[in-house]
Formats: structure tokens, sequence, C-alpha cells
């Protein structure tokens, strides 16, 4: 058990049975009365965001959360499997818990959070930034390097992304995984 003065973001606390990271948070004092804690939480096991008040030292029973790499196997009807790297047990996980589940390719290396108390997986990280190989894309004409005007081009995992005229297909380029927004042309 913890009280009010451990609230920090990223911290994930448990609410009416249902798990909750803080987003942000900050204290409330006035003259009179006995300072107050806030917190803006967004839901980890519903799509909830609420903000709660408490009076300051009341306690909040936070989730001890467990960060794993796992490697991204294959795709089917009961979900997406993964594999932990060090113990090579498998588990399956719905769509809805993978942050873009679009940029996910096989073998790709993910953070899995794992629930301390039950042992389950809570949600599906991708690295921030991802290489990814445009299968599809029009071709770019010399010379359209000088503005800032973008094309739709499809990479491998078959999501689209929009990049700059210049990127053809066949190239590497590095993707912002929570965006979805282009980053750079990778070299070989």
């Amino acid at each position: 058990m913890a009280t009010t003065a451990d609230v920090r973001s990223g911290l994930i606390i448990k609410i009416d049975d249902s798990l909750y990271t803080v987003i942000e948070f900050g204290q409330n004092k006035t003259a009179r009365a006995a300072a107050k804690v806030w917190a803006k939480l967004k839901g980890v096991d519903n799509n909830r965001t609420i903000e709660v008040t408490w009076n300051s030292g009341e306690t909040i029973y936070p989730v001890r959360v467990e960060k794993k790499p796992y490697q991204y196997l294959y795709k089917d009807d009961t979900g997406y499997s993964f594999m932990d790297t060090e113990t090579f047990e498998q588990i399956t996980v719905p769509e809805a818990m993978i942050d873009a589940p679009r940029f996910l390719k096989d073998g790709q290396e993910v953070s899995v959070s794992i629930n301390g108390d039950t042992d389950l997986p809570m949600s599906v990280e991708l690295p921030d930034k991802i290489v990814l190989l445009v299968t599809y894309s029009e071709p770019g004409m010399k010379g359209d390097t000088a503005t800032r005007t973008l094309k739709p081009a499809t990479v491998e995992t078959g999501a689209t992304v929009n990049v700059p005229l210049f990127v053809n297909e066949g190239e590497l380029i590095r993707v912002n995984a929570k965006t979805g927004d282009y980053v750079e042309r990778v070299k070989e």
C-alpha cells in the first residue's frame, strides 16, 4: 500500500477493480482546508479517462508492473502471439492491448507490461522508431525534394505512411510508431 505522496506520472493504480495509469497529477492547498491531491487517469483495461481527488495522505493501491522483452510471432483468430525472449513461453493478446498493431512485423522485439499480481499481460509497446521497407509507392520525379509535399506509401506490414516525394519503392524508412509519421530514409 502507498499514500497520495507516492503518486507520480506513469504509476498504475487500482480503483474499483479497474487499472488506471496516472497521466498528470498535482496538489491543491488552501489556507483553511487540508491539502488535496488530484490526478488525471487513463484506463489500462478500459478506454475511460477519469479525474480523481484524494485528501493528502490517503491510501492508494498501486499495481506492480514488470516490463519484459518479447518477440512478435504471428497473428491469428485468437489474437497476436508473442514469445518471451528469455523463457520462450508464448502469450496471445488482443489487438486492443497493442499500441500500434499496424506496424508489427515478424520477429520484431516489443516490450510487454505484465501485472505483477496476476502475471497477466496488460499492454504491448513497440519501439519508438521502427525501420520498415516500402513495398509500394508512386515513383518520385527528379527535383521533388524542395517542397514538404507528402505522398502515401505502403510498407511491408501493410500500413500506409505519408512520405516525401523522393522516397521510392524498395527503400527502407524509419517511422515513428506512436504517431505513424515518417522520420527519415535509412541508408543500408
